[in-house]
Formats: C-alpha cells, structure tokens, sequence
C-alpha cells in the first residue's frame, strides 16, 4: 500500500481486487478472520465500527425480514439482497488486506522506546 498507509477501497474495487497476483489471496485473507475479531476486540485493532458495519450487512443478508421483500416484488426484492451481499463480500475482503497489512506493520516495528 502507497507509503505504508491502511487505505480502504470501494467495496466491489476491493472484491476485484482479491483475483490480483499481488494481494492476498482469499485463503489468507478468511484465515486471518478471526485474529482481526480478536485484535479489534482487544483495541488493539481500530475496525470496530467497520466489522459493525459488516455485521450488520450480514445480518440483513440472512434475516427473513427484509427492505424490499422478495413475495411481492420479486426481481427486486432480490436486486436489494444481491447489492448488500456484494457490498459485504468486497468490505470483508477489504478490511481483512488491511487488517493483513495492519499486522505486517506491526510485526515490523521493535519495541521500545523513541530516541530523539
């Protein structure tokens, strides 16, 4: 990432992005699931209100009660569920190559104190 910065993308540029030879692949990406859950939960990780966010998406996508129901208008009422889960597969995919180079970042630095 440009200058060693945690950028966030759009969300279908970050789901397009996980086919590139020079981002982690998805394995990695979903493997690494869990330690952003936990790091974020600690505060050691700042994705709480992202992984909110994607919480949310995900809920929405499984729960039976939805914005635009599928019995009454059919074509549409799936067009809304297909925004939402292409928004959460490309924010998911997004925010665990951040997470992935969060901990690169990390794992780089020595401990101790700044010398002036």
């Amino acid at each position: 990432m440009a200058n060693g910065a945690l950028r966030r993308r759009m969300a279908w540029t970050a789901l397009l992005r996980v086919f590139r030879s020079d981002t982690p692949g998805v394995g990695k990406r979903l493997a690494a699931l869990p330690r952003m859950i936990k790091a974020t939960l600690k505060r050691e990780y700042d994705g709480g209100s992202r992984l909110l966010m994607l919480a949310a998406a995900g809920v929405y996508i499984v729960s039976p009660i939805d914005a635009v129901p599928e019995a009454f208008l059919l074509v549409f009422g799936l067009v809304d569920d297909l925004a939402v889960a292409g928004y959460f597969a490309g924010a998911l995919m997004d925010e665990l190559e951040r997470f992935l180079e969060w901990e690169r970042l990390r794992d780089s630095v020595i401990p101790g104190h700044v010398v002036g």
